[in-house]
C-alpha cells in the first residue's frame, strides 16, 4: 500500500463501468436535481454530485479524468450563475466541490490501494474515515468560516449549517462513490450473489417498505432494517448499492414531501435559526437515520461478499485437492503394483542364477577355474538382489512399522554373519563385539532393523579393500546402539551434507571404483527413523568411517530364549519336507539344497496338491509359494491350518518371489510361520527356516 502509486488508473489498464460521458450527464443530472429540490422544497438533503465526479476521478484515465473534471467543473460554474449565488460563492462553491473531489481522490487512491477494491469491509471503511470525511471536513469548514466572514453568521447558525453541510456532502459520497465504484466492478461477483429474480425481489421488497413507512407518520423507522439486512446479507454490493440507493431516493422524496417519521418529528426552537425552515431543520434526523443505513448495509454487504467469494475459492481450493489426492493416490497404487510386479517377475529369474550358482560352488568336482566362474555369476546374481532390494527399499517410504518379538542378538549376529562372508569373499577380516544378552527379546520391527545394518554392512565391506571391518553391538535399557567402522577411504567434506539423499554417489565419474546407486545409507537412516532411532556419520578420514545406528527397541517384551523347536540345525535328519512350486526347477533347487542338510524331501506341483498331501502326511516342514495355479500358496496354508489335516500343526515357510513388506505380511496373516524372499541360497535358506522354527515355536505356545 506504501509502494509506488498512481493518483490516476493506469492508460493501459482495463477501463470499467460507464464511459466519461456517462459520468458527466449523470453529474449534470445530479445538478438539477439539487436544483429542482432547493426550487420546490428550499433544502437539499443529500448531494449526490460530488460523489459522481469522485467516482469518474477514481475510475477513468488521466486524460480522460482530466476531461471530466474541467466539464464537470463548468456545468457547476453554470449552475451556480443560473442559480443566481452572487459572490464570491459563484465560483467558490465550485471550486470547493472540485477541491473535495481531489481531496478525497489522494486520500482513497493512497490508502486504499490503485485497484480501490471495496469488497473488503476494512477498505471500505478506509475511504469512508479516511477519504471521504476528512475531504468533507475541510471544504464544509472552509465554505463555513467563509460565511461568518462575509455574511456575518451567528454561532448557532454556523453550527447548523456546517452538521447540515458535513451530513449532507458525506452521505453523497458515502452512498453515490461506492455504489458507482461496485457496479463499475460487478464482473468481479459474478457468480456470489443470488440469481437476477431474488435480487430484483428483495430490491422491490425494500423499495416497498420504505415507502410504506415513509407514508405515515408513526415511529416505524425499524421495520425499514430487516430487509435492508437481508439483502445486505443475500446480495452483491452492487445489487446492495442500486438497492441502497432506491431505498434513498424513495425516502428522500417522501421526506421532502411531508411525510414520514422525520417529518413529523418534533424540533427545538432556536432564535437564531428562526428563519430557518422546519422541514431544513429536520434533515439532521434523517441524516442520521441515512448514515446508519450505509454504514450497516454497505460494509455488511462487502462482508459477505468476501465470505462467499472465499468459499468459492475454498470449494475450488478443496475440489483440486481433492482431484490431486486422488490421482496421487492412483499413482501410488500404480506405483505399488509396478514394484510388486518387477520385484516378482526380477526374481524368479535370479532365483534360478544365484541358486543353480550356489549349488554349483559348492560342488566338489569343479576345476578351479570353472568355480571361480560359478562364484563369479553367484555373486553377480547376489548383486542384482542387492540392487532390486535397494530400489524396493527406497521406493517403500509407507511402510507400516511392525512390532514383533525377536532375539536382538541373533539378528545382529546373522547380519553379521552375512557380512563376514562378504568380507571373507575380499579377503578381509570381520569382527563382531556383541555386548548383547543371548536371552534378550525385545519388541520392534526386525525386518527394518536387519534390513537398516545390512545397508551398514554392505557399504562398509564394499569400501573396504584392505583391513577390517568391524560391527559393534551396545544394548542400553531399550535402545540399541550398532556401530560399523570400515577401513575405507573415508567421505569427502562436502558430501556431509548430502550423505543421505537418494541417489547420492561418493564419486560418479566415468572412472569410479566402487558400483551402487546411492540407495543404501537413505534406506538405512528411514528405517531407523521409523524405529525412534537415527543414522549418522559419526567420523571419517583417509582411514576409514564410523556409522552409528540406534533404534529404540520395547524391553517390556524381553523375555528369555527357551531354545528353537527343533529346527533345521538341530535335527536336520529327521524333518520331513513338502516342497510345493509350480516350477520344476524351483522344486529341484530346493529338493537339493533341504537333502543337502539330510532332510527327506516330497514335491507338489501346486497348492491343491499341497493340501491333499499334507492332509494324508505329516511333514514338519512346507516350503510354499505363493503364486500358483488352481489354489495358490495363501488359500493352500489356511486350508491345511483349518482342516484338521496331519500337517496342520506344521511349519510353514513362504518361498516367494513376492518380496514387498504387504506380501510378507499377507504371508503371517493366513498362518504361515516365515517368508523368504526369492531367490534362495544355502545359508538364506537355512537362517529362515531356522527362524520359521522359533516363530512356530512361539506361535504354539501361544
Amino acid at each position: 500500500m506504501h509502494g509506488r502509486w498512481r493518483l490516476f488508473r493506469h492508460a493501459a489498464g482495463r477501463e470499467a463501468g460507464p464511459p466519461a460521458v456517462a459520468y458527466v450527464a449523470l453529474f449534470a443530472l445530479c445538478l438539477l436535481v439539487g436544483q429542482w429540490s432547493v426550487d420546490a422544497y428550499k433544502a437539499v438533503i443529500v448531494w449526490p454530485a460530488n460523489g459522481v465526479l469522485l467516482a469518474a476521478f477514481l475510475q477513468l484515465p488521466r486524460r480522460k479524468a482530466f476531461a471530466v473534471l474541467l466539464l464537470c467543473l463548468g456545468l457547476n460554474l453554470g449552475s451556480t450563475v443560473m442559480r443566481g449565488d452572487g459572490p464570491p460563492y459563484v465560483w467558490l462553491n465550485p471550486l470547493l466541490n472540485l477541491t473535495q473531489v481531489l481531496i478525497a481522490g489522494v486520500l482513497a487512491r493512497r490508502l486504499c490501494g490503485a485497484a480501490l477494491d471495496l469488497r473488503r469491509p476494512r477498505r471500505l471503511l478506509t475511504f469512508a474515515l479516511g477519504a471521504a470525511v476528512p475531504a468533507v471536513l475541510v471544504t464544509s469548514t472552509a465554505s463555513v468560516l467563509l460565511a461568518v466572514w462575509v455574511r456575518g453568521y451567528s454561532p448557532e447558525l454556523a453550527v447548523f449549517v456546517w452538521t447540515h453541510l458535513v451530513m449532507m456532502e458525506t452521505l453523497g459520497l458515502l452512498v453515490v462513490t461506492p455504489s458507482l465504484l461496485f457496479l463499475a466492478r460487478a464482473h468481479r461477483f459474478q457468480g456470489e450473489t443470488a440469481s437476477p429474480w431474488l435480487s430484483l425481489s428483495l430490491l422491490a421488497l425494500t423499495a416497498v417498505v420504505v415507502s410504506a413507512v415513509f407514508l405515515q407518520s408513526g415511529s416505524l423507522l425499524f421495520l425499514i432494517f430487516p430487509p435492508l439486512m437481508l439483502a445486505a446479507y443475500l446480495l452483491s454490493p452492487p445489487w446492495m448499492a442500486a438497492t441502497l440507493l432506491a431505498a434513498a431516493g424513495v425516502s428522500c422524496i417522501l421526506t421532502l414531501e411531508g411525510h414520514g417519521p422525520v417529518a413529523a418529528a418534533q424540533v427545538s426552537e432556536v432564535a437564531a435559526l428562526a428563519h430557518v425552515p422546519g422541514r431544513l431543520r429536520q434533515m439532521s434526523l434523517y441524516h442520521g437515520f441515512l448514515l446508519v443505513a450505509v454504514l450497516c448495509s454497505l460494509p455488511l454487504s462487502a462482508l459477505m461478499a468476501e465470505r462467499r467469494a472465499a468459499a468459492k475459492r475454498l470449494a475450488q481450493r478443496t475440489a483440486l485437492a481433492l482431484a490431486q489426492r486422488r490421482r496421487a493416490e492412483a499413482a501410488a497404487a500404480a506405483k505399488a503394483r509396478f514394484l510388486a510386479l518387477m520385484s516378482h517377475e526380477m526374481r524368479t529369474p535370479l532365483n534360478g542364477v544365484s541358486g543353480y550358482a550356489d549349488l554349483l560352488s559348492r560342488r566338489a568336482d569343479l576345476t578351479d577355474e570353472a568355480r571361480a566362474q560359478v562364484v563369479a555369476v553367484r555373486d553377480a546374481g547376489e548383486a542384482m538382489l542387492r540392487l532390486v532390494e535397494d530400489v524396493l527399499d527406497a521406493s517403500d517410504d509407507d511402510a507400516a512399522v511392525r512390532s514383533e518379538i525377536f532375539p536382538v542378538a541373533a539378528l545382529v549376529r546373522e547380519a553379521g554373519e552375512s557380512a563376514a562372508m562378504a568380507a571373507e569373499a575380499k579377503g578381509l577380516a570381520f569382527d563382531l563385539d556383541l555386548d548383547v544378552d543371548e536371552a534378550v527379546r525385545g519388541r520392534g520391527d526386525p525386518h527394518r532393523l536387519a534390513a537398516a545394518l545390512r545397508h551398514l554392512l554392505s557399504n562398509a565391506v564394499k569400501f573396504t579393500d584392505q583391513g577390517r571391518v568391524v560391527l559393534k553391538a551396545r544394548l542400553d535399557g531399550g535402545r540399541l546402539t550398532l556401530t560399523v567402522r570400515d577401513m575405507g577411504p573415508g567421505i569427502a567434506p562436502e558430501l556431509g551434507p548430502v550423505l543421505f539423499d537418494l541417489f547420492q554417489l561418493g564419486d560418479d565419474s566415468l572412472n569410479r571404483r566402487h558400483g551402487g546407486a546411492g540407495l543404501g545409507l537413505p534406506a538405512a537412516r528411514r528405517h531407523a527413523r521409523a524405529m525412534g532411532g537415527d543414522v549418522i556419520l559419526s567420523r571419517t578420514s583417509a582411514q576409514g568411517s564410523v556409522f552409528t545406528l540406534t533404534a529404540q527397541l520395547d524391553l517390556s517384551a524381553i523375555e528369555t530364549d527357551v531354545g528353537s523347536a527343533g529346527g533345521l540345525t538341530d535335527a536336520a535328519s529327521s524333518l520331513r519336507v513338502l516342497v510345493v512350486d509350480d516350477h520344476p526347477t524351483n522344486r529341484l533347487m530346493l529338493r537339493t539344497m533341504m537333502e543337502a542338510a539330510g532332510c527327506a524331501v516330497t514335491e507338489a506341483v501346486d497348492g491343491r496338491d499341497a493340501v491333499g498331501r499334507a492332509a494324508l502326511e505329516i511333514f514338519d516342514l512346507i516350503l510354499m509359494d505363493v503364486r500358483m495355479p488352481r489354489l495358490n500358496g495363501l488359500e493352500a496354508t489356511q486350508m491345511i491350518r483349518d482342516g484338521g489335516a496331519a500337517s496342520a500343526q506344521a511349519v510353514v515357510l513362504a518361498v516367494t518371489a513376492d518380496a514387498m513388506p504387504e506380501d510378507a505380511a499377507r504371508c503371517l496373516g493366513v498362518g504361515m510361520d516365515g517368508h523368504l524372499a526369492k531367490p534362495v541360497t544355502h545359508d538364506r535358506l537355512y537362517a529362515a527356516v531356522d527362524q520359521a522354527f522359533r516363530a512356530a515355536q512361539a506361535r504354539l505356545a501361544a
